[in-house]
Protein backbone atom coordinates (compact mmCIF):
# COMPACT_ATOMS: atom_id res chain seq x y z
CA UNK A 1 0.00 0.00 0.00
CA UNK A 2 1.76 3.36 -0.81
CA UNK A 3 1.97 5.04 2.24
CA UNK A 4 -0.21 8.29 3.10
CA UNK A 5 1.36 11.60 1.53
CA UNK A 6 4.29 13.07 4.27
CA UNK A 7 3.73 16.65 3.05
CA UNK A 8 -0.25 16.40 4.12
CA UNK A 9 0.88 15.05 6.86
CA UNK A 10 2.85 18.14 7.43
CA UNK A 11 -0.23 20.36 6.66
CA UNK A 12 -2.24 18.82 9.61
CA UNK A 13 0.50 19.18 11.85
CA UNK A 14 0.71 22.27 11.49
CA UNK A 15 -2.68 22.71 11.63
CA UNK A 16 -3.30 20.99 14.96
CA UNK A 17 -0.52 23.24 16.33
CA UNK A 18 -2.37 26.18 14.63
CA UNK A 19 -5.65 25.40 15.82
CA UNK A 20 -4.79 24.74 20.01
CA UNK A 21 -7.38 26.28 22.61
CA UNK A 22 -8.04 26.46 26.51
CA UNK A 23 -10.93 23.64 25.13
CA UNK A 24 -10.66 20.13 25.90
CA UNK A 25 -12.91 18.11 23.23
CA UNK A 26 -15.10 15.56 24.51
CA UNK A 27 -17.40 12.88 22.15
CA UNK A 28 -20.64 11.17 22.63
CA UNK A 29 -21.65 8.44 20.19
CA UNK A 30 -23.93 6.27 19.25
CA UNK A 31 -24.22 3.23 16.85
CA UNK A 32 -25.98 0.74 14.57
CA UNK A 33 -25.63 -1.87 12.11
CA UNK A 34 -28.49 -3.86 10.07
CA UNK A 35 -28.91 -6.37 7.75
CA UNK A 36 -31.74 -4.40 5.20
CA UNK A 37 -34.78 -5.89 4.18
CA UNK A 38 -32.66 -7.57 1.37
CA UNK A 39 -30.01 -9.21 1.79
CA UNK A 40 -29.45 -12.41 3.92
CA UNK A 41 -25.97 -11.45 5.52
CA UNK A 42 -24.81 -8.47 7.02
CA UNK A 43 -21.63 -7.75 5.90
CA UNK A 44 -21.03 -4.60 7.71
CA UNK A 45 -18.71 -3.76 10.48
CA UNK A 46 -18.30 -0.97 12.87
CA UNK A 47 -16.21 -0.21 15.63
CA UNK A 48 -16.64 2.81 18.48
CA UNK A 49 -13.72 3.57 20.87
CA UNK A 50 -14.38 7.05 22.41
CA UNK A 51 -11.53 6.98 24.94
CA UNK A 52 -8.63 6.86 22.25
CA UNK A 53 -11.23 8.89 19.93
CA UNK A 54 -11.65 6.47 16.91
CA UNK A 55 -14.77 5.44 15.08
CA UNK A 56 -15.36 3.70 11.40
CA UNK A 57 -17.58 1.64 9.92
CA UNK A 58 -16.72 -0.96 6.61
CA UNK A 59 -18.79 -2.51 4.44
CA UNK A 60 -17.81 -5.90 2.74
CA UNK A 61 -18.13 -5.27 -0.52
CA UNK A 62 -21.67 -6.39 -1.87
CA UNK A 63 -21.44 -9.68 -4.33
CA UNK A 64 -18.25 -10.48 -3.42
CA UNK A 65 -18.37 -13.98 -1.05
CA UNK A 66 -17.10 -13.76 2.75
CA UNK A 67 -17.46 -10.06 2.56
CA UNK A 68 -18.28 -10.05 6.41
CA UNK A 69 -15.11 -11.75 6.83
CA UNK A 70 -13.16 -8.79 4.98
CA UNK A 71 -14.47 -6.15 7.14
CA UNK A 72 -14.49 -7.82 10.50
CA UNK A 73 -10.53 -8.29 9.25
CA UNK A 74 -10.97 -3.83 8.85
CA UNK A 75 -12.05 -4.07 12.43
CA UNK A 76 -10.29 -6.68 13.93
CA UNK A 77 -6.81 -4.60 13.07
CA UNK A 78 -7.79 -1.91 14.74
CA UNK A 79 -9.40 -3.09 18.17
CA UNK A 80 -5.75 -2.77 19.88
CA UNK A 81 -5.26 0.45 18.44
CA UNK A 82 -3.61 3.19 20.96
CA UNK A 83 -3.05 7.17 20.34
CA UNK A 84 0.43 7.33 20.14
CA UNK A 85 2.61 10.50 20.99
CA UNK A 86 2.01 12.39 17.89
CA UNK A 87 -0.76 12.79 15.42
CA UNK A 88 1.90 11.63 12.35
CA UNK A 89 2.62 8.34 14.59
CA UNK A 90 -0.53 7.65 15.03
CA UNK A 91 -2.26 8.21 11.66
CA UNK A 92 0.85 6.02 10.36
CA UNK A 93 0.21 3.15 12.86
CA UNK A 94 -3.83 3.18 11.44
CA UNK A 95 -2.18 2.94 7.95
CA UNK A 96 0.30 -0.08 9.07
CA UNK A 97 -3.17 -1.62 10.89
CA UNK A 98 -5.29 -1.11 7.20
CA UNK A 99 -1.93 -2.43 5.40
CA UNK A 100 -2.57 -5.68 7.45
CA UNK A 101 -6.06 -6.13 6.80
CA UNK A 102 -5.43 -5.25 3.29
CA UNK A 103 -2.78 -8.29 3.31
CA UNK A 104 -5.16 -10.36 5.55
CA UNK A 105 -8.27 -10.49 2.91
CA UNK A 106 -6.03 -10.97 0.08
CA UNK A 107 -4.67 -14.62 1.30
CA UNK A 108 -7.75 -15.03 3.50
CA UNK A 109 -9.19 -17.73 0.94
CA UNK A 110 -6.64 -18.65 -1.85
CA UNK A 111 -7.55 -17.44 -5.05
CA UNK A 112 -10.54 -15.55 -4.33
CA UNK A 113 -10.85 -11.93 -3.23
CA UNK A 114 -12.45 -10.72 -0.68
CA UNK A 115 -12.57 -6.82 0.23
CA UNK A 116 -14.03 -4.12 2.46
CA UNK A 117 -14.74 -0.63 2.38
CA UNK A 118 -13.35 1.53 5.16
CA UNK A 119 -14.20 5.06 6.45
CA UNK A 120 -12.61 6.07 9.55
CA UNK A 121 -12.08 9.10 12.04
CA UNK A 122 -9.70 9.95 14.38
CA UNK A 123 -9.62 12.64 16.99
CA UNK A 124 -6.57 13.85 18.40
CA UNK A 125 -6.40 17.01 20.48
CA UNK A 126 -8.37 19.92 18.64
CA UNK A 127 -8.68 18.26 15.19
CA UNK A 128 -10.22 15.45 13.58
CA UNK A 129 -8.33 13.54 10.91
CA UNK A 130 -10.48 11.75 8.31
CA UNK A 131 -9.32 8.14 6.58
CA UNK A 132 -11.50 6.56 4.40
CA UNK A 133 -11.10 3.54 0.80
CA UNK A 134 -14.09 3.19 -0.98
CA UNK A 135 -17.36 4.57 -0.69
CA UNK A 136 -18.36 4.32 2.92
CA UNK A 137 -18.98 7.99 3.39
CA UNK A 138 -18.03 10.77 6.81
CA UNK A 139 -20.60 13.84 7.13
CA UNK A 140 -20.20 16.86 9.25
CA UNK A 141 -23.24 18.74 10.52
CA UNK A 142 -22.25 22.11 11.89
CA UNK A 143 -24.48 24.86 12.56
CA UNK A 144 -27.58 23.50 10.46
CA UNK A 145 -25.09 23.07 7.22
CA UNK A 146 -24.81 19.71 6.71
CA UNK A 147 -21.20 18.94 4.81
CA UNK A 148 -19.57 15.55 2.92
CA UNK A 149 -15.90 15.03 4.14
CA UNK A 150 -14.84 12.31 2.17
CA UNK A 151 -14.67 11.53 -1.73
CA UNK A 152 -16.50 7.90 -2.82
CA UNK A 153 -14.07 5.86 -4.92
CA UNK A 154 -16.05 5.16 -7.66
CA UNK A 155 -16.29 5.62 -11.29
CA UNK A 156 -19.59 7.75 -10.84
CA UNK A 157 -17.40 10.51 -8.71
CA UNK A 158 -16.08 11.14 -11.80
CA UNK A 159 -18.99 12.64 -13.03
CA UNK A 160 -19.80 15.09 -10.09
CA UNK A 161 -15.63 16.03 -10.00
CA UNK A 162 -16.99 17.16 -13.58
CA UNK A 163 -19.86 19.25 -12.46
CA UNK A 164 -22.42 16.69 -14.10
CA UNK A 165 -24.38 15.65 -11.62
CA UNK A 166 -25.35 16.07 -8.49
CA UNK A 167 -24.35 13.85 -5.48
CA UNK A 168 -27.41 12.43 -4.41
CA UNK A 169 -28.04 11.73 -8.43
CA UNK A 170 -24.62 10.46 -8.74
CA UNK A 171 -25.04 8.06 -6.33
CA UNK A 172 -28.04 6.56 -8.00
CA UNK A 173 -26.20 5.49 -11.03
CA UNK A 174 -25.01 1.95 -11.25
CA UNK A 175 -21.31 3.24 -11.90
CA UNK A 176 -21.69 3.81 -8.51
CA UNK A 177 -21.40 0.08 -7.60
CA UNK A 178 -17.74 0.53 -9.48
CA UNK A 179 -15.11 0.83 -6.85
CA UNK A 180 -11.68 2.40 -7.40
CA UNK A 181 -10.30 1.48 -4.49
CA UNK A 182 -10.89 -0.88 -1.46
CA UNK A 183 -9.14 -2.69 1.04
CA UNK A 184 -8.12 -6.56 -0.34
CA UNK A 185 -9.11 -6.11 -3.74
CA UNK A 186 -5.71 -4.68 -5.00
CA UNK A 187 -2.41 -5.20 -3.94
CA UNK A 188 -1.84 -1.71 -3.83
CA UNK A 189 -3.90 0.45 -2.26
CA UNK A 190 -4.36 4.46 -1.27
CA UNK A 191 -6.42 5.31 1.64
CA UNK A 192 -7.32 8.93 1.55
CA UNK A 193 -6.61 11.43 4.14
CA UNK A 194 -8.55 15.02 5.29
CA UNK A 195 -9.14 16.66 8.47
CA UNK A 196 -10.75 19.52 9.77
CA UNK A 197 -10.74 21.29 13.24
CA UNK A 198 -13.13 20.87 15.83
CA UNK A 199 -15.95 23.08 17.17
CA UNK A 200 -18.00 22.57 19.81
CA UNK A 201 -21.64 20.82 18.99
CA UNK A 202 -20.62 19.54 15.27
CA UNK A 203 -21.65 16.16 14.83
CA UNK A 204 -20.16 13.39 12.60
CA UNK A 205 -21.91 11.02 10.67
CA UNK A 206 -20.00 7.78 9.80
CA UNK A 207 -21.84 4.98 7.53
CA UNK A 208 -22.22 2.72 4.54
CA UNK A 209 -23.59 3.15 0.99
CA UNK A 210 -26.78 1.00 2.45
CA UNK A 211 -27.88 4.08 4.30
CA UNK A 212 -26.86 6.81 2.27
CA UNK A 213 -28.54 5.52 -1.02
CA UNK A 214 -31.95 5.34 0.45
CA UNK A 215 -31.36 8.84 1.45
CA UNK A 216 -31.12 12.34 -0.16
CA UNK A 217 -28.53 15.55 1.57
CA UNK A 218 -31.56 17.24 2.96
CA UNK A 219 -33.27 13.58 4.61
CA UNK A 220 -29.63 13.60 6.42
CA UNK A 221 -29.52 17.26 7.36
CA UNK A 222 -32.87 17.23 8.62
CA UNK A 223 -32.45 13.98 11.21
CA UNK A 224 -29.61 15.00 12.47
CA UNK A 225 -30.85 18.67 14.09
CA UNK A 226 -32.87 16.18 15.93
CA UNK A 227 -32.35 16.63 19.90
CA UNK A 228 -30.12 13.80 20.63
CA UNK A 229 -27.69 11.46 18.41
CA UNK A 230 -29.91 8.62 19.30
CA UNK A 231 -32.91 10.06 18.50
CA UNK A 232 -31.01 11.15 14.79
CA UNK A 233 -29.79 7.65 14.40
CA UNK A 234 -32.58 6.06 14.79
CA UNK A 235 -34.76 8.30 12.33
CA UNK A 236 -31.87 7.98 9.89
CA UNK A 237 -32.34 3.95 9.81
CA UNK A 238 -35.84 3.90 10.16
CA UNK A 239 -36.25 6.46 6.53
CA UNK A 240 -33.93 4.31 5.28
CA UNK A 241 -35.85 0.71 6.00
CA UNK A 242 -39.24 2.75 4.82
CA UNK A 243 -37.85 3.41 1.68
CA UNK A 244 -36.52 -0.41 1.05
CA UNK A 245 -33.18 -0.79 3.13
CA UNK A 246 -31.97 -2.83 -0.28
CA UNK A 247 -28.56 -3.14 1.52
CA UNK A 248 -26.84 -3.56 4.62
CA UNK A 249 -26.89 -0.63 6.53
CA UNK A 250 -24.47 1.09 9.71
CA UNK A 251 -23.65 4.32 11.24
CA UNK A 252 -21.98 6.26 13.82
CA UNK A 253 -22.88 9.41 14.81
CA UNK A 254 -20.70 11.29 17.34
CA UNK A 255 -21.44 14.69 19.17
CA UNK A 256 -18.45 17.35 19.97
CA UNK A 257 -18.44 18.91 23.49
CA UNK A 258 -15.97 21.34 25.04
CA UNK A 259 -14.76 21.77 28.34
CA UNK A 260 -12.62 24.64 29.19
CA UNK A 261 -8.93 24.18 30.16
CA UNK A 262 -8.00 25.97 33.71
CA UNK A 263 -4.72 27.03 33.40
CA UNK A 264 -4.40 29.33 36.77
CA UNK A 265 -3.79 26.27 38.51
Amino acid sequence: MPPINTDHLKDIENQLAASRTLEKYQFSSCSRTHIGLVRKKNEDALYVDEQQGLWLVADGIGGIKDGDLASSAVVDNLRSFKRLETLSESIRDIEARFRLANIACRVMFEKRVIGSTVAAMLNFESIVVFLWAGDSRIYRFRGGSLTLMTTDHNLAQERVRRGEISQDKAQLLSTANILTRAIGVHQNLRVDMDFAPLEPHDRYLICTDGLYKELTLPDIAKSLKNQTIELALEELTDEALRKGAKDNLSAVIIEVSSIKIDNTV
